[in-house]
């Protein structure tokens, strides 16, 4: 017969699972095609030598989904509305705009990603498969509620991850190389933009937006401080599961560039990367590749359309509900403009490489509030940052400003 301490355990795992998925919906953001793109270009051009951005930008990651999640947990309100609410009008006009060209940047990758996967699979032309994407976007999110959207991302989650271990384990990498370059960072002035991209493609604005949003769909009621703090561990265990999900996930896709491509090749297009992969590493890979890459882009461009919706919503202090006009224009405000783009003509490859450089300057931008917000007992309470998390954010910060700035010098003609 079970004893009482044991049946404490259970229950307390069994209430831990009803709080997991509103990290893994955010953790789909970034395992998307601009990951895709810049990690398969990292791979190929430089072997495993980029694998520490991933590993890197992974950790930021998990302190600032965490602190964006706090927000919502603790003020009920998602980061858009707590700016609005407690910063001036100028700053929010800053934030506001930044964060929806954010949007629109990511959701270009997205769609791009998943009209490519349709064209790989299916040989839909790409404007097509534009027009497909951003449909299933607008019927998912407009017909389904975030529990059930949650089931469906983290879905393509599963078939994502289970794509990629196959392709490592069809590849055979070296194993010792990754494993060093994961940890020892490697920089110079060629590496520098696919670094960026790397760093944009995981740190994305939008989804720190939005985890502050989603995690409201859990009941985070608790009738003690006590209580309280265990609800706050959940979140933050969910978060580290789903974020650790998506390192794995982004490290393979490193790994397999840089075990298949590098030094011999450097891929033009996505297609490339699949249609090379079938004579090096058989059918099977250039198969599954085309499948990870349309169910990345399907389900990103769900969490981008979400993230657009929040943000619009948010900053101007409208109902943030799914179901919503001003949350449906927003929407539509960030899935628009990223099809028109889209259906220029511009290589592919090099617009989703481009999309997440954008994003890691936009991010400055997103942390800056995030700290503001997380430091102040005014808005958080009992529950605001403590000097460690306060001195990690701040670090954070410099780190992201110095790598844009190294960026900036780069592109206007500097060597380092």
């Amino acid at each position: 017969m079970p004893s009482l301490a044991d049946l404490s355990s259970k229950l307390r795992h069994a209430r831990f699972l009803q709080y997991l998925g509103p990290g893994f919906i955010v953790t789909v953001g970034f395992i998307d095609p601009g990951n895709f793109a810049s990690n398969a270009q990292g791979g190929a051009e430089f072997g495993y030598s980029l694998l520490w951005v991933i590993t890197l930008s992974t950790l930021m990651l998990i302190l600032l989904q965490h602190m964006a999640a706090h927000i919502g947990i603790e003020t009920g309100r998602c980061m858009p509305e707590a700016i609005a609410t407690h910063f001036g009008p100028a700053a929010r006009v800053v934030y506001g705009v930044t964060a929806m060209l954010a949007c629109v940047a990511t959701a270009l990758a997205e769609i791009l990603g998943g009209a490519i996967g349709l064209q790989l699979l299916f040989r839909l032309p790409l404007l097509a498969g534009c027009l497909v994407t951003s449909a299933f976007v607008i019927a998912m999110i407009w017909s389904q509620q975030y529990h059930r959207l949650e089931h469906v991302i983290i879905g393509f989650v599963s078939i994502i991850g289970f794509c990629y271990l196959a392709e490592l384990i069809i590849v055979k990498p070296d194993w010792s190389l990754a494993a060093y370059s994961a940890v020892v960072p490697a920089l110079n002035s060629r590496s520098i933009l696919v670094a960026m991209a790397m760093l944009g493609a995981v740190v994305m604005p939008h989804n720190i937006y939005l985890h502050s949003e989603v995690i409201q769909s859990r009941d985070w009621s608790a009738g003690s401080e006590e209580e309280r703090r265990h609800l706050l561990r959940y979140e933050f265990l969910d978060t580290l599961l789903a974020m650790g999900a998506g390192w794995l996930i982004n490290g393979s896709m490193v790994i397999v560039a840089a075990a298949v491509f590098f030094p011999n090749f450097v891929p033009g297009t996505l297609g490339d990367v699949s249609r090379t992969l079938q004579p090096l590493a058989g059918p099977v890979a250039a198969l599954l590749f085309g499948i990870a890459l349309l169910c990345s882009g399907l389900s990103s461009s769900i969490t981008a359309g979400m993230a657009g919706g929040t943000i619009f919503t948010g900053f101007l202090l409208k109902p943030t509900e799914l179901g919503s006009k001003w949350f449906r224009l927003g929407v539509t405000l960030t899935l628009v403009p990223a099809v028109l783009i889209a259906s220029l003509g511009f290589n592919p490859l090099k617009v989703l490489i481009l999309s997440q450089a954008a994003l890691s300057l936009q991010l400055p931008f997103t942390i800056l509030p995030l700290f503001l917000l997380t430091r102040s007992e005014k808005v958080m309470g009992r529950f605001r940052n403590t000097w460690r998390e306060n001195t990690l954010l701040i670090i954070t910060g410099v780190v992201v400003i110095g790598l844009n700035m190294l960026l900036l010098y780069q592109t206007f003609g500097g060597k380092f």
